[in-house]
């Protein structure tokens, strides 16, 4: 038998020792050492979701919504050197968990605060519904948008249809001494699935214990147990990497989305994240706007309503509308203005050949869409009639009968003057205006220069002539006049007449509305709405 002298066996053990101290020296480093791997394996997201509910009762008579809010969290073994996670997780601690929306309110005050924001909401989806029912009969699946706006509509008409359902429900609540509001908390947990493809996965978790001294939480999955995909890791380690946002995961992995106290934006963004690309903005106020946004401002094509304001769909410029792309097709309705500069070009005369009127030219001022030939027949014709307090048109009566006799629909208009009382030209206007029945409203056509709303003393001067006119007008035909304005002139001014502007806003006004970018004579694109003070009235986008 062999035998080992002392020394021998001295060296022998002494060896084993210190394999055993290296070999426990390598899993305690193994433990603590982090790679980038292992810390996407362990990193988690909790949500908290704060569920409320008004009852009646044990009745639940309205959903009030949900707070979540996300805590950024790791995997942990509940003892550092031994796998022993069963489904722990750590994670941050969040005031705004703690937080009760209505807290300091009764249910009753609850109840009526929520039948006023229904009636908001119904309001604002009524009129979002009547924006759009008038675009799209006024437009089709070829306008540019048309499906986007389409779709918008869809959710409209859910949303206005949950809300009536809402509102009967609550105005039939007799008693509302039994009313009370019941709170209640959920959590779970996202993490990454596939490292690969970074695809997430959830699972339901519970509160197990809040750390004050730490300013942590602990959870545990409802399974028990960590995810194959996962990987846990020491407390220590996990309470560093909460601390120091050492592995970012909402913004890497969660979709793009921004809320803060004035609405919500969903979509593409540049590298300072601001919104950029294309987007959907949804504001509290009931605003909507979806289309593209260049570094945090709306420009490009999109389209925006505003509650009580015009649908606008077309081109936006850093924020700002700046009016209607239409596509031109054969199946619209086209009509034209015209004046003595039909019939004069410099030193000749010429005369309007009637039966051979058609549109053959949009202009090169701004950029159109056609579809097919440019060759469209003219509707009707508006006739410029006189300016100022002392201009007439020597062709008007002229031109306004043979209109008439040729078959057209006839309007007139008056070029409006800064220089000139507004009741002054309003009395030359209709001293020699012809505004028959079966005629279209009389027309302010008003193109006024920044330097001469300032000659005339501002836009509240401005505005005191056109009401002027535009009263005097009415008055004197029964009609209510259309008044012609750019799209830049609405940006810029309109805001100074909240009367006119919300005339130009009434779904029911047989006021025109006009979208319109300046050009030498306009091509008016219409459709047909029945009134009850002249056979059929309409809106209409000049380009």
């Amino acid at each position: 038998m062999f035998h080992l002298s002392k020394k021998n066996k001295a060296v022998i053990a002494i060896l084993s020792l210190l394999l055993v101290v290296m070999s426990c020296g390598w899993y305690v480093w193994s433990c603590y050492h982090m790679t980038q791997e292992r810390w996407m394996r362990a990193k988690a997201t909790v949500d908290v979701c704060c569920h409320y509910e008004l009852r009646a009762g044990n009745k639940i008579l309205l959903d009030l919504g949900n707070d979540t809010t996300k805590l950024d969290a790791f995997f942990v073994n509940q003892y550092d050197l031994l796998p022993s996670c069963k489904g722990l997780i750590l994670a941050e601690d969040n005031a705004a968990i703690r937080y009760k929306r209505y807290q300091g309110m009764t249910p009753q005050q609850v109840y009526h605060a929520q039948i006023d924001s229904l009636q908001t909401i119904y309001k604002n989806a009524k009129w979002t519904l009547h924006e759009i029912d008038y675009y799209t009969h006024s437009h089709n699946v070829r306008d540019e948008g048309y499906g986007m706006i389409a779709d918008y509509a869809e959710q409209q008409k859910v949303r206005f249809e949950k809300a009536k359902k809402l509102l009967d429900s609550l105005h039939h609540t007799v008693d509302t001494t039994s009313l009370r509001i019941v709170r209640q908390l959920s959590y779970k947990v996202l993490y990454i699935d596939q490292l690969s493809t970074r695809q997430l996965s959830s699972q339901s978790c519970q509160l197990e214990k809040h750390d004050m001294q730490k300013g942590m939480n602990y959870f545990r999955l409802s399974s028990q147990a960590l995810p194959d995909s996962a990987c846990a890791i020491n407390q220590r380690s996990a309470f560093y990497g909460i601390k120091m946002d050492v592995m970012p995961f909402c913004k890497s992995f969660v979709k793009v989305m921004q809320a803060d106290s004035a609405g919500i934006y969903t979509g593409e963004r540049d590298s300072l994240f601001h919104p950029h690309g294309h987007g959907t903005w949804m504001g509290n106020d009931g605003s909507h706007y979806e289309g593209q946004w260049k570094h945090g401002h709306r420009d490009g094509f999109g389209f925006g309503i505003e509650s009580g304001k015009q649908l606008c769909v077309g081109e936006w410029k850093n924020d700002r509308y700046r009016g209607e792309r239409l596509v031109y097709t054969y199946d619209r309705i086209y009509g034209i203005d015209i004046s003595k500069y039909q019939h004069i070009i410099g030193k000749k005369k010429y005369p309007i050949q009637w039966s051979k009127l058609r549109i053959t030219h949009l202009g090169n001022i701004s950029r159109k869409t056609v579809s097919g030939s440019i060759s469209y027949p003219i509707s009707f014709i508006y006739i410029k009639c006189t300016e100022g307090a002392s201009l007439l048109n020597p062709y008007y009566r002229k031109d306004y009968r043979a209109a008439k006799a040729h078959g057209f629909r006839v309007g007139s208009y008056h070029f409006f003057s800064p220089r000139k009382p507004g009741l002054a030209q309003a009395r030359k206007f209709m001293k020699h205006a012809l505004v028959r029945r079966g005629d279209f409203p009389p027309v302010l056509d008003l193109e006024p220069t920044p330097r001469q709303i300032k000659q005339m003393g501002g836009p509240d001067a401005m505005f005191a002539q056109v009401r002027a006119w535009l009263r005097y007008v009415e008055r004197q035909t029964g009609t209510r006049p259309i008044l012609y304005i750019s799209q830049m002139f609405v940006n810029r001014y309109l805001k100074y007449a909240p009367d006119l502007e919300a005339e130009l806003s009434r779904m029911d006004s047989p006021l025109w509305r006009v979208q319109a970018r300046y050009q030498a004579g306009f091509v008016a694109v219409m459709s047909r709405r029945k009134s009850k003070r002249y056979p059929w009235t309409c809106r209409y986008q000049c380009f």
